[in-house]
């Protein structure tokens, strides 16, 4: 059990290490990260090919890389709102690590790409422990999951810059008891920001984009309680060295829009107010 623990916590140290080394990268070109989390069927990708549309037609350079354990299908969507996308296939590994990430990156990321938004595998429990050196964390849930997904997932809610509520324009059918989720979401992380969103309806989706564009223009962002709770365990420990992962992603893919085939601190709103 100790040994097991122990290589754990060398997987993640590496992966701090590889984390550091790709913010350092990002922010030398200028491109903010935006990690998502989710469970699978959240509707994230429905809603990140809108951000992205909406990003494109605003002039705002973005691009995304989408990571799944199989098919290329969700970078066959996020393609079609005209932004670069690259897929990674983890061939059965449950996240990405910031080591995968970053050798996707490289040769790739067009030059003055100002928003990269990751999406993540569709999984509230491993991706949640690895920092990919976003500058911005957000974690999702729909409506039809239930009230009670962040004290479920504490770590992928508390660590979370911002959360968004998905699929909203349904949420009076599937009986969701919004107050109840808010109560969650507070208790796991107080003060985070929370918006509301529905890509069908396209509610919310404005104001979650410019929430990412006042973060990537400086503004200061939520700070996790949890966040500061293992920034300190890290100075008390050090982040010591270790060995990378076993399981490195295998089989990774390019999109491009004529293929014919996604830790810091801000206020965004729930119905036009932070809440």
């Amino acid at each position: 059990m100790c040994r097991t623990v122990d290589l754990h916590q060398a997987v993640l140290a590496k992966n701090d290490e590889n984390a550091l080394a790709l913010r350092g990268y990002l922010g030398d070109r200028g491109t903010v990260a935006v990690n998502l989390l989710s469970s699978p069927g959240s509707g994230k990708t429905a809603l990140l090919e809108l951000l992205l549309a909406r990003a494109v037609a605003g002039g705002t350079p973005a691009a995304a890389v989408t990571a799944d354990l199989a098919t290329e299908n969700d970078a066959t969507r996020l393609a079609r709102s005209g932004a670069p996308v690259r897929q990674i296939l983890t061939d059965g590994l449950c996240h990405l690590e910031a080591g995968m990430l970053q050798r996707r990156l490289e040769g790739w990321l067009p030059e003055g790409t100002r928003l990269l938004f990751v999406e993540n595998v569709g999984n509230l429990v491993c991706p949640a422990s690895y920092d990919l050196g976003e500058t911005l964390r957000i974690a999702l849930a729909s409506v039809t999951e239930g009230e009670d997904k962040p004290v479920k997932y504490p770590t992928a809610f508390g660590l979370a810059h911002l959360v968004v509520v998905t699929k909203t324009d349904i949420g009076e059918a599937v009986g969701f008891d919004r107050e109840a989720f808010l109560r969650g979401v507070r208790q796991v992380n107080p003060g985070v920001p929370v918006l509301e969103t529905s890509a069908r309806t396209g509610q919310g989706v404005d104001a979650l984009l410019e929430h990412v564009l006042r973060c990537a223009a400086g503004e200061q962002r939520h700070v996790p309680v949890l966040a500061r709770q293992h920034e300190r365990y890290l100075h008390s420990h050090g982040n010591g060295n270790g060995v990378g992962h076993g399981s490195a992603a295998g089989h990774e893919h390019e999109h491009s829009h004529e293929h014919s085939h996604e830790h810091s601190h801000g206020p965004a709103p729930v119905d036009g107010q932070a809440r």
